[in-house]
This record gives C-alpha cells, structure tokens and sequence, in this order.
C-alpha cells in the first residue's frame, strides 16, 4: 500500500494533462473502464469528480479521456479510505499534494500528529461483567453517562470498548466506599480539566515551534515538523506528569491543614481532653494549677 501511495506521490501536479513515454502512463480509459480499473462503481467515480477529488477528463466531442494520472489519484483516494479518512480530509491532502507537499511527508506528519497516547488493548468484557466489579451500583443512567463520556462503548450487552485501567480504578474507588456517580462526576470535570491542558501543550508547540504565525511551512520543512513532534510527544507525558506531581504536593498540604484544623474545632466544641485540661489549669487548687517559682 505504502509503495502505492510513494509512486502516486512523484505524479506531477497536472494530473489530467500529464504525459509520459511508458505506454501504461500514456493509456488512455473511458469512464466505466477506468471504474474498473480502480475497483469502484461508476457511480462512485462520479461522486468523486463532484466532490472535486478527481479532475475532469479530456474532452473529444461527447466522450471524456482518462489518463493514467487519474487511475493513480483513484488507488491514492482508495487506499486513504482504507486508512479510515474521510472525503473532506482527502480533499485537503489532495489540495496539499498538488501544490508540492509529498504525500508520504503528509501521512507522516499525520501519524506524529495523531497517534494514541495510550497503548491499552480493549477488553473483552459484557456489562454485567463491569456491573459485578462496579458491585452493582452500574445502573441504566449511570451506564449512559459512562457511555457519554467515553469510557465505555456497548453493542447490546456486550461491551465493545473500555479502558481497563480506568475500571479498575473505579473498582477500587467504589470498595473504598466513593458512589460511582460521584467517581463519574469527578471524570467528567478531569477530562474538561485536561482537555485544557492538552489544548495549552498543542497551542505551544504550534505557535512557537511549528511558526503558524508565519503561515503553512515550505514542503521540504514537513518531515522536520514530523521529527519534532515525535521528540516532544514524551516530553508532553513528562511535564503533566511532573506538574500533576506538584499539585497534588500543594492541594495535599492544604487538605491536611484544613483536616487538622477541622479536628482542633470539633476538640474544643465537644469539650475534650485538650479543652478539659485547659480548664482545669485555670481552676484554683487543682493540680494543674499555677507553678510557682521555687
């Protein structure tokens, strides 16, 4: 596939005027032989023109000529889809590629760009699977609200998605006595939470180091943007980790000032041992009163 995608990539940018000697590159399709060609429906060939992913073909009188550079933009389109892009996303590709942005670079780039950050292989468990470990607090509204924040994907009561890590954490949550709508809450404000963090890191990184400021980078600069993002992807990992670090530092001094302030004031309204000594010190003849001086 990739050895596809590289040979379409050194096509020439006039695709529907391009000639060249070899005889493959100079044949020349009618619009059922060229669908037949690239394995889709005329139909489908059609779509594509209107969406402006393949050029017209030349015209003589009412039949219209295909050239090789078309078949080729064809298997291109295919093999994107197959990589699960859309049709507007190949359009801009396509828009790129002919103004002198290599392909390959491109789907680089893109890779960099867009790569899972979690290595985590989904498990195959069913809901009531999850509801037993949850210790059955995985109602129907809660089980939607997990579904709406992404945590969980069903097919009936079979679940096609969840993070195993995530639903052991919530497992030990809810043996620890915290609700799992109150752990699901808590989720809900997380990902906001990070998705502002995520959004701060990739702001950085394209205003300062991939210059959007100075407009689109020159063709010959996309691998050097791919390289740079693959270097910064774990230093990404690094700083939330080491910043996250920090403040549960700052929030877990605070929590425990606050705790043990909290006990102080419950000791002296309940009138314990600390208050009871307090005030035997001040009471005449007691023994704990005055000291004094030899």
């Amino acid at each position: 596939m990739l050895a596809q995608v590289d040979l379409a990539d050194g096509a020439a940018p006039g695709y529907a005027d391009r000639t060249a000697d070899d005889e493959s590159v100079a044949r020349e399709y009618r619009i059922g032989e060229l669908a037949r060609e690239a394995g889709i429906t005329v139909r489908t060939l059609r779509y594509y023109q209107e969406r402006k992913l393949l050029p017209p073909p030349q015209r003589e009188g009412r039949i219209g000529w295909y050239s090789q550079a078309h078949l080729d933009r064809l298997r291109v389109i295919g093999q994107l889809l197959d990589r699960g892009h859309t049709l507007g996303g190949i359009g801009e590709l396509l828009s790129a590629w002919e103004q002198g942005y290599g392909l390959a670079d491109l789907l680089g780039f893109e890779r960099a760009m867009t790569a899972p950050w979690s290595d985590e292989v989904p498990v195959p468990v069913t809901v009531a699977d999850i509801s037993a470990l949850l210790e059955g607090q995985l109602t129907p509204e809660v089980l939607e609200e997990a579904i709406l924040l992404g945590y969980i994907e069903v097919d009936g009561d079979r679940v096609i998605h969840v993070s195993r890590r995530l639903l052991d954490l919530a497992a030990v949550m809810v043996r620890e006595g915290i609700p799992l709508p109150a752990i699901l809450s808590t989720g809900r404000e997380l990902q906001a939470g990070l998705d502002k963090i995520a959004s701060l890191f990739v702001d950085l990184v394209i205003t300062h180091a991939l210059d959007r400021r100075g407009g689109a980078p020159p063709p010959h600069e996309v691998t050097r943007l791919t390289e740079m993002i693959e270097r910064l992807r774990p230093i990404a990992r690094t700083a939330l980790d080491a910043e996250f670090s920090r403040a549960m530092d700052r929030r877990a001094r605070v929590t425990y000032g606050e705790f043990i302030r909290l006990l102080a004031a419950r000791d002296r309204r309940s009138g314990g041992p600390q208050s009871t000594a307090s005030k035997a010190a001040r009471e005449p003849g007691s023994s704990g009163g005055e000291v004094t001086a030899e």
